[in-house]
């Protein structure tokens, strides 16, 4: 299993920016597809992004296409969230995710991204 520690939410105002951080450690990290969820009160976890192993491919939820990337550094073990334009409805606490393709998934603690004025 992976071991996921994640940082850098916090309280934003709208349109600024936050950039979210997940460092990984107990496991090759290459072998993992990572992703992004998050989930506001009352709401479902929902998926907000995912990349490949290798970094070469990316998909987004359609709220968040053309603000967030998604970027990781596999010689860091380290997977980031780049979120810009933030709006109030992407309040939620932020959850790193690790899968390895099959049966095997790990999470993060979450982090808190607060976007109000």
């Amino acid at each position: 299993q992976v071991h996921l520690v994640e940082s850098g939410g916090g309280l934003v105002q709208p349109g600024g920016s936050l950039r979210l951080s997940c460092v990984a450690s107990g496991s090759d990290f290459t072998i993992w597809y990572m992703a992004w969820y998050r989930q506001g009160t009352g709401n479902k976890r929902e998926l907000v992004a995912q990349i490949t192993p290798s970094g070469g491919s990316t998909n987004y939820v359609d709220t968040v296409k053309g603000r967030f990337t998604i970027s990781r550094d596999n010689a860091k073990n380290t997977v980031y969230l780049q979120m810009n334009s933030l709006k109030s409805d992407d309040t939620a606490v932020y959850y790193c995710n690790a899968w390895n393709g099959g049966a095997l998934s790990s999470w993060g603690q979450g982090t808190q991204v607060t976007v109000s004025s």
